[in-house]
């Protein structure tokens, strides 16, 4: 007794949270697949990335196929007032596991709870303004006394918010509104309206026309009312059933601006002289590396923030000033978890400088290639190290404003936060200097030897398969802890370090590619190999066998997913580089 005294004090305190279960609220489905069938296992491997996914994004959609005919796609929309990413998670792992009960063995289903939705088909349906499988919800709903003048009220107000949503944000982004009015002194009318994101603001508006012209058929007087379609849903009740949103309050200007959506040119540009001042005019004390792109220091601000500025070279090709700002400000845009955050920039003169945050363990090549540091990195956390670059990679390929190829990733464009979290760092720095691709020393500024995919290296094309070659050497040298391109003087009897991991691999030993300092540690032999396969698998010749970016993220998060046998890895030496002409 004393104890539950202590968790209610505790609630009404605000020190102890709760988080409800997610409400359920419909399904619907349609169609069969054979129990056991390869559509049935693409469905898991669907329904497990939605779920793992709800963890970074409040909208998602992606296809998991390994046959034309079993092709199966999938997505789920949280609802737009929740800014909570664990009530989200929550809602999509419910609703991935209770569609399965509700419909058990059909092709297409959709679920919908109070705080999300989900659904997947045989069919593509992204894009696409969908009104089959719709319904409307009427539970504990009660008649009103003056239903006329309600009526009235309800369908102003969700017509109202139908124009809010249908304008809001652009591709990709929420299309979702509230709107209340007052029905009565003491009653109000709470409306919200939501479309998925990929729909055009036609298309939702013409969505959400529909739900709106089929109220009065069904739903006359009816005082709380839920009405659903594939693609948007409407709903209106007398209780506030969603979160206020209040607009944020006029802080004063920033050098590092803290919300995306209101990035500008001016809160992103800083001037030199704070510049100069944090970074001790460029110190060489200061100084943490140097790439293609230019040199980094490290800045401390005046107030106390930590920073890190490149430096960028100024003999790389020019844009225009308002050019090159436009780009920067679409990449300060650019924001998850496994990217460095760009937070600022500075034109003055012949000095461009990118201001970006401060990361504390340098970069992973700082950590995987030094003996006396190899240790510090676990088997667990290697893993970590390569599901987080392999999601920030998913980002720029798939799921940000951009569509952005790096072309150069390597150990040492990717840094580790005080958690050993990977960060990949200049992302988009090919837009920026819009890099001659009909010239051969291109790669001297985006790629680097042993990572640049042979079509790249030897011809100039390069693509978001260029991405992945790198990736899987990558995966390949936090496995062993060795350099790629210097495998060959302590290994005469193998062609070089991509050959022998695939050696390991055809002789059924791939673990054998482990560093040696983690043998006496815990790691897990199917975990080591797993790895070891991907990895062979992004580093095929033909950037078509090389998996897509997405797969590559399913393909470490679930074990159960079968991986396809790979073929030779391409290898080429700098002398074919040097002879090689680009197309």
């Amino acid at each position: 007794m004393p104890c539950v005294i202590l968790v209610t004090f505790l609630i009404s305190l605000g020190l102890l949270h709760i988080e409800a279960a997610p409400t359920y609220v419909h399904s619907r489905c349609t169609g069969n697949f054979t129990q056991n069938s390869l559509y049935q296992s693409n469905l898991n491997l669907l329904l497990s990335s939605l779920s793992s996914n709800a963890t970074t994004h409040f909208f998602y959609n992606t296809t998991v196929a390994a046959a034309t005919s079993d092709t199966v796609y999938g997505l789920f929309l949280c609802r737009g007032d929740i800014d909570d990413a664990g009530v989200c998670q929550a809602c999509v792992a419910a609703a991935a596991e209770k569609v399965l009960k509700k419909c058990p063995r059909q092709k297409e289903a959709i679920i919908w709870y109070e705080e999300c939705m989900l659904r997947y088909a045989n069919r593509s349906f992204f894009g696409v303004m969908d009104k089959d499988l719709n319904d409307y919800v009427l539970e504990n709903a009660n008649l009103v006394n003056d239903s006329d003048r309600f009526n009235e009220t309800v369908a102003e107000t969700v017509k109202e918010a139908a124009t809010a949503a249908a304008a809001a944000g652009g591709s990709g982004e929420k299309k979702f509104a509230t709107k209340e009015a007052n029905f009565s002194e003491f009653h109000t009318v709470y409306s919200l309206v939501e479309c998925t994101p990929d729909l055009s603001s036609m298309d939702c508006r013409r969505c959400l026309d529909t739900a709106i012209a089929e109220l009065p058929n069904c739903c006359s007087g009816k005082d709380r009312v839920t009405y659903l379609y594939p693609s948007c849903y409407l709903r209106y009740d007398k209780s506030r059933f969603y979160n206020q949103i209040v607009a944020p309050t006029p802080s004063p200007p920033q050098i590092i601006p803290k919300a995306v959506d209101i990035i500008t040119i001016e809160s992103l540009q800083c001037d030199l002289a704070t510049i100069e001042a944090a970074t001790n005019n460029f110190s060489l004390n200061n100084k943490l590396g140097q790439g293609g792109f230019g040199e980094v220091y490290k800045g401390i601000l005046s107030n106390g923030q930590e920073i890190a500025v490149k430096r960028l070279v100024r003999s790389s090709a020019e844009k225009g000033v308002d050019e090159f700002k436009n780009e920067v400000v679409l990449l300060a845009k650019l924001q998850h978890k496994n990217l460095v955050r760009l937070l600022g920039f500075c034109l003055a003169g012949e000095e461009k400088l990118l201001v970006y945050e401060f990361v504390l363990n340098k970069s992973l090549d700082y950590f995987i290639y030094d003996p006396r540091k190899q240790g510090d990195l676990s088997w667990s956390t290697r893993h970590k190290i390569i599901v987080g670059i392999a999601k920030g990679i998913l980002y720029l390929h798939e799921d940000s404003r951009l569509r952005i190829i790096h072309r150069d990733l390597k150990p040492g464009n990717i840094l580790l936060d005080a958690d050993y979290e990977p960060k990949i760092s200049d992302f988009g720095l090919a837009r920026l200097f819009e890099v001659d691709q009909t010239r051969a020393d291109t790669s001297r500024v985006a790629g680097t030897l042993g990572y640049m995919s042979p079509e790249y290296a030897l011809h100039g094309r390069f693509s978001l398969k260029s991405d992945v070659y790198s990736f899987g050497v990558i995966i390949l040298e936090i496995i062993s802890g060795k350099r790629n391109t210097s495998f060959y003087q302590s290994h005469h009897d193998t062609e070089d370090f991509l050959s022998y991991a695939w050696k390991l691999w055809k002789d059924g030993t791939p673990w054998k590619l482990l560093d040696q300092k983690l043998i006496a540690s815990s790691y897990s032999e199917i975990e080591v190999a797993r790895c070891v396969h991907i990895g062979l698998l992004c580093v095929q010749e033909d950037p078509e066998n090389r998996p897509k970016t997405a797969t590559i993220v399913l393909m470490l998060n679930t074990s159960s997913i079968p991986l396809p046998p790979p073929q030779r890895p391409a290898y080429y030496s700098r002398t074919e580089i040097d002879k090689s002409e680009w197309s």
